[in-house]
């Protein structure tokens, strides 16, 4: 068994969350830094910042690409990271060895297939991160019960039939499927989640819309202490309708698989980076009326196994434009709010059966020859995928690309893969990964 397989099968296990996820050695040394940063000024934050940064750039030298940039310690002599250099060859920032590093895959929010590198302090970090944010709940994240409406495959999208949950961790953790839920299901998913009585709902934002949608229209309400939301941009009315129906606090935090920014927020519209997580830079790209856009360029702190330095992470956010210099420190160091990431919203397709079938990002996982996709959603049975491919694309990537699909998909639903140099464009030139004829855009409002 692989490194990687056999660290994602420690996961589901109790030993494993505490060997991997919550690894002693590394987990409470982030949790000592994050500690001592909450209650931080501005003075203490940047100092502490700038010294991890300083190491996180000499390992970064390391690799072949610091080689050829030859950055110094001062983050001025390293240029911008584009996410096109990193796809196109991805061992290029690696600067550990195999030993104590795993490989994961993410289909990235673009459709642009990624392969990233994680140290295992860099994945106990992360969850001291997370666990963190949790805490500002009142949520013990290490003792919870939880349930999990995400983009788990649990069983084929064809097959209707109950259960459509399974256990992990020793039974204190619920794996709910998305693409199963609907009006026929939900008294299903009611009786399940009554009995299981999860401290924690981690959902993504669309699958938690579909779960509130679904007992709003039957009269039903749960009890959910604490509600987790990530991976996509969370609705404010979205927000209270969970409150209102599962009676919880909510959570709602912004991350990428390359692990280069980290932002979360216990009330609509005010999010906050996390300080220690990542050193942040924001980038002014425009103006709308009173509102600068920037975007959020991060270089990571804590994994020391893929150098990503001022990485590019194409995700926006909107402040006044009355902020300067001073005004963009504080917000980069968590002093300051900002009312949330744009974009990232609208990535989902709507199968016959009225369900929202979230994740899809994850159809070019670990597919190896694959440049970029596009899904386009002709009508509720038929969704296309335009492919661009690299160089190697074979039948055998079309067929690990199609299984992808139908992890996600049911039966009903005809997909058909298409070859192709360019993708489609909107009227202002840009290339969406996911497009909505009128017609499903029309019942995706409904």
């Amino acid at each position: 068994m692989s490194a990687h397989r056999l660290v994602n099968a420690l996961k589901r296990l109790k030993f494993g969350d505490a060997a991997v996820r919550r690894n002693p050695w590394f987990y409470a040394d982030t949790q000592h830094a994050l500690a001592q940063l909450e209650s931080a000024d501005l003075h203490a934050r940047r100092e502490w910042t700038g010294n991890r940064l300083e190491k996180a750039l000499w390992s970064a030298r390391r690799s072949p690409y610091g080689r050829i940039i030859r950055g110094s310690k001062d983050l001025s002599t390293w240029p911008l990271l584009e996410k096109s250099a990193v796809h196109a060859d991805p061992s290029a920032f690696r600067t550990h060895t195999r030993f104590l590093t795993l490989t994961a895959s993410t289909g990235g929010t673009s459709g642009v297939p990624l392969r990233v590198f994680r140290s295992l302090r860099s994945i106990a970090s992360e969850q001291a991160c997370i666990d963190n944010v949790m805490q500002k709940l009142g949520t013990n994240a290490r003792s919870a019960r939880y349930a999990v409406l995400r983009g788990d495959a649990i069983k084929d999208p064809s097959d209707f039939r109950p259960p459509y949950w399974t256990y992990a961790n020793g039974g204190q953790r619920m794996l709910l499927s998305s693409s199963h839920l609907r009006v026929a299901t939900i008294n299903e998913y009611e009786r399940a989640l009554r009995s299981f009585a999860p401290d924690v709902l981690f959902a993504y934002p669309t699958s938690l819309e579909a779960l509130c949608i679904l007992l709003d229209r039957t009269g039903m309400k749960l009890r959910v202490p604490t509600v987790v939301c990530s991976s996509e941009m969370l609705n404010p009315h979205v927000w209270h309708e969970a409150q209102r129906l599962l009676g919880c606090s909510l959570l709602d935090y912004y991350g990428l698989a390359e692990r280069t920014a980290f932002a979360y927020a216990t009330t609509p519209g005010e999010y906050r980076f996390l300080p220690g997580y990542a050193h942040i830079e924001l980038v002014h790209v425009g103006e709308d009326r009173d509102q600068s856009i920037y975007e959020i360029v991060g270089t990571s702190l804590w994994n020391q196994a893929m150098a990503l330095v001022r990485y590019r992470s194409g995700d926006l956010i909107s402040i006044p434009s009355a902020w300067r210099a001073a005004e963009l420190e504080e917000l980069s160091l968590g002093l300051r709010t900002f009312a949330g990431v744009l974009g990232r919203s609208g990535d989902v397709l709507l199968t016959p059966e009225g369900v929202i079938a979230p994740a899809i990002n994850q159809f070019p996982r670990d597919v190896s020859h694959v440049t970029r996709i596009q899904v386009i959603q002709e009508s509720l049975q038929h969704v296309r995928i335009l492919v661009i491919p690299a160089k190697g694309y074979s039948a055998r990537d079309e067929e690990q690309l199609l299984g992808n699909i139908r992890l996600k998909l049911p039966q009903s639903m005809d997909v058909s893969i298409e070859i192709t140099e360019s993708l489609e464009r909107t009227a202002l030139g840009k290339t969406p990964f996911v497009i909505h004829r009128p017609a499903v855009k029309a019942l995706l409002r409904s």
